[in-house]
């Protein structure tokens, strides 16, 4: 996309963001490839409980990193805009009062994977995170119990892609990056 397009396309994000705060709660904005999307943010308990695991167990483990979830997340370099699940970032490296987190200081996402829109998360973000310099995308699927650990961002035919997946399920200790992670506690969708 040319500057040009980036920026229209996050003037056309900038409006519906603005819509959306006076929707009913949960609904955010986030852009692909020129596309502007309108998207509902998942609040049921086994997304908040996966969520909250993971969240919990960065803090513990990483101290000077910040675990937040649900916030705003624009890649100057792409114009790609997310609302992920969870981002990890030094905590020095992002302005607090900023309107939203640059990828490019973010050391981990983690989503947790929609049981409305399923692709969003196991698909769209796969291929936009590693071109928004994202490193490390953890994927919990509670719908079926899996995760999976997408790493090491590289350019190929294909474009940015990440070259290293690993799969997991629930229970089992996954190592992501600089963490180690506890999924005993993880939660599945009935």
């Amino acid at each position: 996309m040319s500057p040009e397009q980036i920026r229209r396309m996050q003037e056309v994000a900038r409006h519906l963001s603005e819509y959306a705060e006076h929707l009913e709660k949960g609904w955010r904005v986030e852009t692909t490839d020129g596309e502007v999307k309108l998207v509902m943010m998942s609040l049921d308990p086994p997304h908040t409980t996966n969520v909250d695991a993971f969240s919990e167990q960065i803090r513990a483990q990483t101290p000077g990193i910040s675990a937040v979830n649900d916030t705003d997340m624009t890649d100057p370099v792409t114009g790609l805009e997310k609302v992920p699940d969870l981002i990890a970032f030094p905590t020095e490296d992002v302005d607090p009062q900023a309107e939203s987190v640059n990828p490019r200081a973010v050391l981990l996402v983690v989503e947790i994977v929609s049981k409305s829109n399923p692709k969003n998360d196991l698909v769209t973000k796969l291929d936009d995170y590693p071109r928004m310099g994202v490193p490390l995308y953890v994927v919990v699927d509670p719908r079926n119990g899996s995760i999976a650990v997408h790493s090491e961002p590289k350019d190929g035919p294909d474009g940015l892609r990440y070259r290293c997946s690993v799969p997991y399920g629930f229970g089992d200790v996954v190592p992501a990056g600089r963490w180690t992670f506890d999924t005993s506690g993880l939660v599945r969708y009935r």
